[in-house]
Parts: C-alpha cells; structure tokens; sequence
C-alpha cells in the first residue's frame, strides 16, 4: 500500500457539511485490492488481539462488533484503515466518530476519510492506520502503545489549553465561529469588523493599564489600601541587605513572592524563620529583579473570578499533597497520583503533575521528611506552600457559600485595577462570614486567570466561566431576517458579518464583482476574493487568483470589513473544504463540464456536488440562488435545508412560475425587465437598457449573472432603489470585470478580451459574438492542458462554428501535456465543423495578439480568450494609443 496525496480539510467540503476537520487520505490499496480481508490468513484475528475495543465500532451493521463482523466476512483494507485510525485517535485521548472510504474510479485507489481534531495528530493517525494495516497483514509486531502515547503528545501539544477552549466553547454554542490565530492560544472570535480577539484569558478589550498595574503587585496593593480594600503590609526589596529593614517592620510569618511572577513561581509562604526567609528572597529573586515581602495571612486560599465586574466563580485551592499508605514512599505516592488521566505538563490539562522541585524539599527537610519516607496510612502530607494548580494543587467550587461582602469587595477590586476578566487571591478564614469576620484580605489580583479550576473543580459545581466571557464579547441583540427590508448591520447575530458565497462553472467572477457593487451602495465596507485578487473596499491587497479558503480567511480576519463577497472555486473546496462555518447567501451559477477528470471528479454530476457545497452551507434561514435553468443547479434544491430563490431567462419557466406561486423567491427576465417575483407579487427591478453589463440583451449568460447578483442582494435586504442604481453604475470594463467581456473598439475593427476557458463559457460567449454585428471573427484560444481530450476537442468544434479564422496559442503552463498535441486536437475540432477553415499556429499568446491586430480587416472582431489578461489589455491600449495618434497626425500614418 502506498498514499498518493493526503490533506486536512477545515470546513463546509465535498465529505461532509457539518464535519469540518478531516483528514481525506488518497489511498493505492496496490496487491492488496486483490485481498479483502478474508483471504488473508488470520487477519481478523490479530487485529482483535492488538485492537480489542474495535469491538465498539459498529459500522454498517449498526451493532457493537459490527465492524468485526464485516472483517470476518471481508472487506478491503482501505475501510478497515479509516476504522483504525478513528480508533487510535479514540485511544489517545481524542474524540472522533466520522468516517467515509469511497473508490476513486481508478483501480485500486480509495479515499479514506476521516475526523481529527488537531492536524498533526490527524496526519500522524493517517500514516499509522497504513502501517498498522501492513503490519497486520504482515503478520509482524506493531508498538501500539508508542504510537498512542504519540499521538495523545501531538494532540496536547497543538490543542487549546482549557481555558481558550472553555471561552471558545461557548462562543459556539452561541454560534459564534473562531479562527484560531496561531498555534498558541490566540484566537479570534467572530469574523471581520464584527470579530473579538483573545489569548487565553486576556482580550482585546482588557486594559493594557490595568495589565501593568496587576503586574505591579506592590502598586496594586497600594491602589487598594487606598480604597480600603483589606491587603497584607509588605514591601519590596532588591538585595539581601534589604531583609534586615524588612524585620524591622514586618513580623514572622512573612510571604515572599516575585514583584512580577505568576503561576506561584518563585513563591513561599508561611515563612517562620531567618534562614527559611533567606532562602525564600534567592527563590524569588531567580524569577525577577523586585521582591516582595508581606505579611502571612492565616487562612484559606481562594480564587474569586471577576468577569464584567461580576463575580462568577470562586474556588478554594488546595496545595498539592499525597494521603499515606503505610507502605509507599512519598516520590512513590507523588507517581501515584501524577497518574491521574486529569494531570499532564503545563496548562492544558485539567491538572498539572506534581512536581518534587526545591520548594518540596524545603518544606519536607523543615517536618525531617524526605522523598523516601514511608507515609503513615491516612496522613495527609502537603507538599507546596502555594496552592496554585500550575503547582500540583486542586480545587473546590465554594461559589454557592460567598458572602455578599466579599463578593461586593470583589467587584469593587476589578473596577478598581480596570480588569474585565480579573482573578482574585483572596486569603480568609471562611469566605462565608462577612468582611471582617472573615478576617479577609486580598494577596494579588491577576489578569489573564486561568479558569479551568471553576470549568473543572477537583469537587463541587462546575461553572459557565467561557460562557460568561462570550457574553461579555458578545452581547445577545436583535437579528433582523425580513427581506426586502434595510436592517442596521448592527443587528446581525453577534460576531457575524453577511457572507454571500458565489460558485459555478462560469460567471462566478462577473457576478462577485458585481455584487460586491450593489452591496457598497449601502455604504458597507466589502471585502471580496475573486479570480484576479482580494480586495477590501477600493483597495487591491493581493494578486492573483484568490478563490480558495486561504483568501476568503484574510477577508474573515480583515476588522474593517462588515460585508464579505467570496468567490469559491472547485480547486480550493476539494483541497481545504470552505473558509467559513456558514454563508448567508449562496449562489451557484451553472454547473457544466470542466475541470473533469481531476482530484476524482470525473463527471458532471461529480462536479454538481462540489458546487453544491456552498448552497449548502446556506444558514438555514438565509438564501440558496439557484439557476433554474440549468438542470444540475436546479436539482440542488432538493437537497437543501434553506430557503430557494431561482433565477431564469424565461418568465414562464414551469419550474420558475409554481416556485414564486407558492411563495418562493425568483428573478426572471420579463419584457427587457430584470424582475422579482414572489406570489403575486411583480417587482421591475430595472431595464436592461439601462444596465450597462446586460449588452443590450445580447449577451443572455450576463443577464444571468446580473439576476443572480440581484437576488444575492435582495435577500440580504438592499433598497430596491440602491440595487438599480448599482446596476446603472456597474460598467464591464477591464477595471470593474478584468477579463470578462472586455471590449476595445477601433477604428475599423474591436477586440474583445476574455477569459472563457471551457466549451460551456465558450458557447455562451458565443452566443453574443454572433450577434455582434462584425463582417468578420477571429478567435484566440488555446486548450487547458489537464482537461480531457474531449474537452479540448469541444473547444474546437465551438470555435468552428463561431469564427471565421482561428489562430491557436498555448498557455505558459502546459500541465503536463504537449503543446503540438493540444493544438492537434483543436484542429480536430475545428475541422469536425469545417475542413476549409483558416487555422493559424502562434504559440506566444501575446505574439498572437499582436498578429491579429496588425492583420486586421475592416468589420472585424478579433476574440482574444486570454490567459494573460493584463499584459493582453496593455498591449491593446498600446495599439490604441497609436492609433488616436495617427487620427491627430495623419503624417505619422504616412511614415509608418
């Protein structure tokens, strides 16, 4: 076995519209297509002996030992990979459950499709599925466990830390989606001008100020002193000298921290002696250049969690400690319990391991203990001072028993430092007394908490701390869905802007720009991708084609953008799936042959279904436009969950005429009308005479365009009004619609660029050009070099029947096929049509451009189907120039 291609899939794609993250394995299954797993001697046995809780899987049986069941009676070991690596991935620690293997078409080759949550780890379930197959059928040994213990490394390493994840969380069930930033835990919320910021616990809206002065633990207890807020006396100091003014003011028990620290670094508490004090400032002073020495207040140790200036949740922290047995050592006992699953590394458990650092052993020499001592049963041993959980230390929800004092303390302090997410140490003798009784005083105030010690208590209620964090980013307002209606794009859901989604075969690009158009008479700023670049309001931030994911997530994360435009092409959906979670609208303009043949989509019908990707990620109450035209669009609509609007050329469409009478949304070409229909309801949206894109009508796939474009707006509540205007203003050019319909007239004769690439854009195109008026055609045009013969051939036999001379060039990138041999089977096509055709070969697409034009008679058009779109209009304008030159200076004409 062998895999050909593997990539990760991130959103809305071909496999699955709800399942985002997988992993889609191009898989050569080689001698083994000839051995479904019955014929392999003791195959099913050895896979139950190394991966026994694939008895769970209950594949298409729909039973626990289903999957088994279907091994035992054979089947090939492209399906029993994906099954393995869900459960490898299951083992480790990683919650998965979908997959999918399907034939390619091609002898042999499958595509496994599975879940993952981290990439990585994704990739790495992927490879070890393959060798853990091999190894089965192989008969030979496999290290299962080194491989899980990897994968569950890989995983912890890239995932969210609890506290990211607690705030994401919720942020999603409030549908609010995230882009996570980096591979640490910056992430932003929502998308474009909509969208919040977050790293762990800190976001866009905390106060850089009151980040500083949390950080100035001596200045934050200055600041509340002043404002009778209850803290320990302390002071800070830089040299050891410095100890000796300190016991002059300060009594035992004392506190030494870090001016600076966190997570308990460089921390000791409850300092008794000289000594202890002594080594306690070299500890501490190892973390920073200030230290501070305060007062040790006797107590219990709190956490109380301030978000919005509201108390949310409150746990009292338990330092690391071991219970004996009688038998075990204290490092043994401290093994023991680092083996609970909860513990790990850093941050992103929900338990930190313990760790035997100079700390402990302090503290165990100051009781005449060592890590070798044998525990009594049942003794209770601490093994910190400090009782933070990046210490080894636990919690326990006590938010229920606060009393409203100190709550009211609480709330106070975080107005006071300025933290909207504020993490308070609180010492007291028991926080359900009041204010004094309580004998509470506040030792640090935090910003950037962690919360998972309130996500996920060691005992008591766990609490909605993300949530309260979404809530505070992201406050519920009114969402207005009425079409046809203006709404504020304040009342959008929150963190969303508008997403209108454009696909098909051909069009999309005309049709991007021109609903990007529209939707900026209402005074959005609109971010768009298309084939030439992506755009935010009137400015070009990248060239070239920009179609797939990568492009649409620059516009997601663009904060100036309040109204996003997309142009998602087929390349980009197979390779990555879709940029967003959802689009408001989306439109598919055609669907016809192209592409074929490429990333396993040999059909027509097979491209249907990727186009369809984007009517599907519709929300629910937003808008699929659909070409009711067109029989592979129209017959999107029954699969869909959203509302349908249909557009079409005829007005007395069946199809059409029963969707509005029954109360659906269409546009339709009525009387040179571009109109809305709904029920009774007529709506003569604007002339096509006054539609400068519409080419007097004779272009009939710009008119499609043009519905499709109208719809897209209407359903997201443009004016009536505004839309007209828009259309009267959008004018084909090279600047609005570079490359689609672009026409330079002459004297005696015009060219038009375009970049119509495939029969069905072609024959479109077609449809104009002969309308056009001119005594002569002559077509441009070349053969994509990784379509199907066909295909290229198609392209001919068109060009046969549209021009009256055809000069063939060919792309700078030939993909992989000889040029000679595109230009034979042009040629073929041409002469399927006509034997006695003027073919020309110029193999410099602008060579042949220049041929034309200065070969060009009286009442011609010359049709230039270009893949170098710019450097083909500068050279026409070149020509221009020269032209207007010799009209002003007829001499010069005399001299050339």
């Amino acid at each position: 076995m062998k895999i050909i291609d593997i990539r990760a899939l991130k959103g809305p794609n071909y496999w699955s519209i709800k399942r985002h993250k997988l992993i889609v394995m191009r898989l050569d299954l080689e001698e083994l297509e000839e051995f479904p797993s019955n014929k392999i001697d003791g195959f099913s046995e050895r896979l139950r002996t190394l991966i026994p809780s694939l008895y769970d899987h209950r594949c298409s049986e729909g039973r626990p030992g289903g999957f088994f069941y279907r091994v035992e009676q054979g089947t090939w070991m492209g399906h029993i990979i994906e099954h393995i690596a869900l459960e490898i991935q299951t083992l480790a620690g990683i919650e998965v459950g979908f997959g999918r293997t399907r034939g390619t078409g091609e002898y042999g080759v499958y595509n496994v499709v599975f879940a993952y949550q981290e990439e990585r780890a994704g990739f790495h379930a992927a490879h070890c599925a393959v060798k853990i197959a091999q190894a089965l059928v192989d008969g030979q040994a496999y290290d299962l466990q080194a491989q899980i213990a990897t994968l569950n490394r890989l995983y912890e390493e890239d995932r969210l830390g609890p506290s990211t994840s607690a705030i994401v969380e919720a942020c999603l069930q409030k549908d609010i989606p995230y882009i996570r930033l980096d591979t640490d835990s910056t992430v932003q919320l929502g998308y474009g001008a909509r969208q919040k910021r977050i790293q762990a616990t800190v976001t866009c809206q905390t106060s850089n100020m009151a980040v500083e002065l949390a950080a100035d633990k001596n200045e934050t207890k200055r600041r509340l002193g002043s404002a009778s807020i209850p803290v320990p006396l302390g002071e800070v100091i830089r040299t050891e000298n410095d100890l000796q003014d300190v016991l002059r003011h300060l009594d035992f028990p004392l506190v030494v921290k870090p001016l600076d620290g966190n997570h308990g670094r460089g921390v000791t508490t409850d300092i008794r002696t000289v000594e202890a004090l002594f080594n306690a400032f070299l500890m501490a002073k190892a973390q920073g250049e200030d230290v501070l020495v305060e007062q040790f207040a006797e107590g219990n140790d709190y956490r109380l969690l301030v978000i919005d200036y509201k108390l949310c949740a409150v746990a009292q922290r338990v330092p690391a400690r071991v219970i004996g047995d009688g038998v075990s050592t204290i490092r043994r006992l401290v093994d023991e319990v680092n083996q609970d699953p909860r513990r790990g590394e850093g941050h992103v458990n929900l338990l930190t391991n313990i760790e035997i650092d100079e700390a402990t052993i302090n503290l165990l020499t100051e009781q005449n203990l060592t890590v070798d001592t044998v525990l009594p049963a049942g003794q209770e041993l601490y093994l910190k001072k400090t009782a933070n959980l990046s210490t080894g230390g636990t919690s326990v929800d006590v938010t229920d028993g606060v009393h409203p004092e100190i709550k009211a303390m609480a709330e106070r302090t975080a107005r006071i430092i300025g933290l909207d997410i504020c993490g308070i140490d609180l010492i007291a003798k028991d926080i359900s007394r009041p204010l004094k009784k309580s004998e509470a005083v506040i030792i640090e105030v935090n910003a950037g908490p962690g919360l998972r010690m309130h996500t996920h208590p060691s005992e008591g209620k766990p609490r909605e701390v993300g949530k309260a964090v979404a809530d505070m980013l992201f406050p519920i307002q009114t969402v207005g869905t009425s079409v046809g209606t203006p709404t504020d794009p304040k009342t959008e859901a929150p963190g969303r802007i508008p997403i209108i989604a454009i696909t098909g075969t051909n069009g999309k690009t005309t049709t991007t720009r021109l609903t990007q158009h529209l939707v900026r008479q209402v005074g959005y700023t609109v971010g768009f991708t298309a084939t030439e670049g992506i755009y935010i309001g009137d400015s070009l931030i990248e060239e070239g084609d920009c179609t797939g994911p990568l492009s649409a997530l620059k516009i997601l994360q663009e904060p100036s953008v309040d109204f996003a435009v997309l142009e998602c092409a087929r390349g980009g959906m197979l390779r990555s799936g879709l940029a967003f979670d959802r689009c408001d609208v989306g439109v598919v303009t055609n669907v016809a042959a192209d592409h074929l043949g490429l990333r396993d989509i040999n059909s027509v019908e097979d491209m249907a279904r990727v186009k369809a990707i984007v009517a599907e990620s519709v929300k629910r109450e937003g808008y699929a436009v659909l070409n009711a035209d067109n029989e592979y669009t129209y017959a999107m609509h029954h699969d869909l969950r959203c509302n349908i609007a249909f557009f079409s050329m005829d007005p007395t469409s069946e199809r059409v005429v029963a969707h509005y009478r029954a109360g659906g949304l269409a546009a339709v070409y009525e009387d040179g009308f571009i109109t809305i229909r709904r029920g009774d309801e007529r709506i003569h949206v604007e002339h096509i005479n006054n539609i400068p894109l519409a080419f007097e009508g004779k272009a009939p796939f710009m008119i499609e365009n043009i519905m499709a474009a109208v719809l897209a707006v209407y359903c997201q509540n443009l004016p009536l009004a505004l839309i007209a205007r828009g259309l009267r203003s959008f004018v084909p050019s090279f600047e609005n619609t570079p490359g689609r319909m672009n026409l330079f007239c002459f004297r005696n004769y015009c060219v038009l660029v375009d970049y119509a690439h495939n029969p069905h854009g072609l024959a479109a195109l077609g449809e104009y050009i002969k309308q056009a008026g001119v005594a002569r055609k002559v077509g441009i045009l070349t053969g994509v070099g990784d379509r199907r013969d066909e295909d290229i051939v198609t392209i001919g036999r068109l060009a046969g029947s549209i021009f009256d001379e055809i000069i063939i060039r060919f792309d700078e990138d030939g993909r992989g096929r000889d040029k000679a041999e595109i230009a034979d089977l042009i040629t073929q096509g041409v002469r399927d049509v006509d034997k006695d055709k003027p073919i020309r070969v110029i193999p410099d697409e602008l060579a042949a451009l220049t041929y034309a034009i200065k070969n060009a008679q009286t009442a011609t058009m010359i049709v230039h189907l270009s893949d170098q779109i710019n450097r083909s209009v500068e050279i026409i304008r070149e020509f221009k120039e020269l032209e207007e030159q010799y009209e002003l200076h007829p001499e010069l004409l005399e001299r050339a």
